[in-house]
Formats: structure tokens, C-alpha cells, sequence
């Protein structure tokens, strides 16, 4: 299977890189800090979110605002310390790419977006966050943005994703969709291709734009 893109939109963590550890390690202790129980932090999905939205769901309203600059803060101090890593194949696929044909769409904020990417090397000319849209995923809204900021036709557009919200706002934006089984199980991946990760692709630069294929 070949698929040929205009442009390439991918969704960081879990899909360029690792920050699962970090994730975990900082939410559990934004949730004891605010008395948050267990069973009340199991019941929230977390992975794919904004954290605006996932912060609505456990406290009241007025709360909110100082709770996610809270979690950013504990998240972006989290870095340095070996809090994000490269997942296979990244490096790789992104080096194979021109810089105007690919963007970041995160759930994550902009600043803790580019401190992961920062640590990691990596620097998109297009990157849209959380702070971008007015809806996060699972809307359409930050992958339609990203296809305008690359002047691209959505239809046009390939978006990675290893989170089942991710994929659900890449097919309502009317883009073909690979899933990455980084950090769910293939079964759960609803996409026009599933792979293990980026090290499974290859990208080759045509005049039609780029061919991703699945390598061997």
C-alpha cells in the first residue's frame, strides 16, 4: 500500500515521541495535590486531550485556570530530566521530509509542545497547539488549521496518530489517517493503515508530492 500526500501532520506524543513516563509521573502528582482520588483519575482518558479539557472533567470550574498552568508548569520541569525521548523511526522519517510538506498538531500547549521537541532536536516550521484552536481533538479543528497554515487541500493531507481521539479529528477533517500502536493496541486503531511506529515507513519524495510506504 502506497499512499501520496501533499502534507504530512503529525501528533507528538506517542506518535514522534515518548513522554509517557513524564505524563504519568506529572498527572499523578497534580492529582494528589488537588485531592484528586484514584478512582476518580482512572475514570478520565487522559493520552490525546488537551489538558484544559481533561482538568474540566475533575474540578470545578473555577478552578480550571490555575490547575492547568499547574500540570504545564510540573510537565515543562519534567523535560530535562529525560522526560521525552525519540520513538523509533522518527528521525529518520522526518530527515526524508522537505520542511514546508509536514507540521506538529499536539493536544499539548505550546510551550510544553516545544520544550518536547526542543529536547528531542526536532523543530517544525508548522506546529499547532493546544493554544491555537478553539476545539481540541477529537474535533477537526487543529488538523484543518495545520492544512491551511501549509496551504494544503485537507484531502491532500495524511495525519499520524497513535491516540484513538487524534484519529477520529483526522477523519473528520476528511485526511487519510496511519496509526501508529505506540501506545494503544492495533485492534483499538481505527485508520486506513496501522503500523508499530515510524520505523515501519518510508517517505519518498515525488513531483506528486510524497509516497509513504510500508518498508519490506
Amino acid at each position: 500500500m502506497t499512499i501520496h500526500a501533499h502534507a504530512l501532520l503529525f501528533d507528538n506524543d506517542g506518535t514522534l515521541v515518548s513522554s509517557l513516563d513524564s505524563v504519568e509521573r506529572c498527572w499523578s502528582r497534580w492529582a494528589r495535590e488537588y485531592g484528586i482520588t484514584a478512582e476518580e483519575f482512572g475514570r478520565v482518558e487522559l493520552h490525546g486531550r488537551p489538558a484544559v479539557e481533561i482538568v474540566a472533567d475533575l474540578l470545578p470550574a473555577h478552578l480550571v485556570p490555575e490547575a492547568v498552568a499547574r500540570v504545564e508548569q510540573l510537565e515543562v520541569e519534567d523535560v530535562p530530566g529525560g522526560g521525552v525521548r525519540l520513538l523509533p523511526g522518527t528521525r529518520d522519517f522526518l530527515d526524508a521530509l522537505p520542511a514546508d510538506r509536514w507540521a506538529v498538531v499536539t493536544s499539548a500547549t505550546r510551550r510544553l509542545a516545544e520544550a518536547r521537541l526542543g529536547a528531542v532536536g526536532i523543530a517544525p516550521k508548522a506546529l499547532v497547539s493546544a493554544d491555537d484552536v478553539t476545539c481540541g481533538k477529537p474535533d477537526p479543528e487543529p488538523y484543518l488549521l495545520a492544512a491551511r497554515q501549509l496551504g494544503v487541500d485537507p484531502a491532500h493531507c495524511v495525519v499520524f496518530e497513535d491516540a484513538p481521539a487524534g484519529l477520529r479529528a483526522g477523519r473528520a477533517a476528511g485526511m487519510t489517517t496511519v496509526a501508529l500502536a505506540t501506545t494503544h493496541r492495533a485492534a483499538e486503531l481505527d485508520a486506513d493503515l496501522v503500523v508499530d511506529d515510524l520505523s515501519a515507513l518510508s517517505a519518498l519524495v515525488t513531483e506528486r508530492g510524497v509516497a509513504i510506504s510500508r518498508r519490506g
